[in-house]
């Protein structure tokens, strides 16, 4: 079988960047990190933009900005849709992610999201009938059932971040013989916050209809604001007494925000709490304590509590003080905490990401 293609179209449309230089050097910078190549086009007129959007198209799925006062339409071969400021979602069809509100960076996020379904495609389920109530399954080679990493991303509860952030986590355990489930859930509108803990544990029982997942092995990883969706999710599992929940065998939080009390009183994420709960602590203690990990432990099953000491220091704090508490309670808990950032502990390549995978394969042997 031929190797796929390793180069791929940017469009973008007229005005969409205020200085092409800065975005040819991070796109630059994104490719040479995943070994491909690309043929960028500036529109200068609409003109322009339509010739580059139907030659990109006859090459198959490429990456568009379409910039804030023009309308598009996702040709049929599939677009990866960048907007640098926040606009509405783009649901239509063609648009396989929709990148937007991340500034100039969703550009590097575009290339990965290439990169990651053009060599490591995955199959998008339904587990219900939203379009966020979805996961993106991918299977070992071999025979299963296999052990399962189900993934939920981060982005402070707030819709402009997306599953595509735990592409490349998932990638990386399905080649290490774990079938990934990456989750997506809703986010904002009415009832958020029910939205999203429902949704998380729908995800998570919904792998009893996954014929290779060994739903005896799960481990559940969340990172930053998705380590409180997970933890939270395994807790409520455990204390279920129906005989066919889906019960996960280990709850891994990376960077996550694991005391819902302290993270509302910091205001992290500016005031991310709050905003998603729609109260303060002070003003529904019930649901916060319903929510945060600190206040269900103990858990019921192992954790793994990673932070890099470079990230931000409250969340450096919160995930030892989680561990701490875990430790004085019947839980077997094991922090680690080595140098990274709030984003080495999703990166394949870093250190503290190899520790973290050794003692998943540790804890589900």
């Amino acid at each position: 079988m031929n190797e796929p293609s390793r180069s791929l179209d940017v469009v973008f449309a007229p005005g969409s960047v205020a200085h092409p230089g800065t975005a040819t050097e991070l796109l630059n910078r994104a490719l040479d990190r995943r070994g491909l190549t690309a043929e960028l086009t500036f529109a200068a007129n609409t003109t322009e933009f339509d010739t580059a959007v139907a030659t990109a198209a006859e090459r198959g799925e490429f990456i568009v900005s379409p910039g804030i006062e023009n309308t598009f339409a996702a040709p049929a071969c599939g677009v990866i849709r960048v907007d640098f400021g926040d606009r509405a979602a783009d649901r239509s069809d063609h648009t396989r992610v929709h990148i937007r509100g991340r500034g100039l960076a969703g550009l590097r996020f575009a290339i990965d999201s290439w990169y990651h379904h053009r060599f490591h495609p995955g199959k998008i389920v339904q587990y219900g009938r939203h379009w966020d109530q979805r996961a993106e399954l991918r299977v070992p080679d071999g025979e299963g059932p296999f052990p399962v990493a189900l993934l939920i991303h981060g982005g402070y509860w707030r819709p402009l971040w997306e599953f595509d952030l735990m592409d490349a986590l998932a990638v990386d355990l399905t080649t290490r013989g774990y079938l990934t489930w990456n989750v997506e859930y809703r986010r904002g509108g009415d009832n958020a916050w029910a939205a999203m803990t429902s949704d998380v544990s729908d995800a998570l029982q919904s792998l009893a209809s996954v014929p290779e997942a060994d739903t005896g092995r799960i481990a559940v990883l969340g990172h930053s604001a998705g380590g409180q969706l997970g933890l939270r999710a395994a807790a409520d599992a455990v204390a279920d007494t129906h005989p066919a929940t889906v019960r996960p065998a280990l709850a891994v939080s990376l960077a996550g925000v694991l005391n819902l009390r302290l993270a509302d009183e910091r205001r992290l994420g500016r005031g991310a709490v709050s905003n998603a709960l729609g109260c303060h602590w002070a003003d529904d203690r019930t649901t916060y304590e319903r929510s945060s990990p600190i206040d269900r432990l103990p858990l019921g099953i192992p954790q793994l509590v990673a932070c890099g000491t470079e990230d931000e220091p409250d969340l450096l704090e919160i995930s030892r003080e989680f561990a701490t508490a875990s430790a004085r309670t019947t839980d077997h808990v094991r922090l680690i905490d080595k140098p990274g950032d709030h984003y080495s502990v999703i990166d394949p390549t870093s250190e503290i990401w190899r520790t973290i995978v050794d003692a998943i394969d540790a804890s589900l042997e």
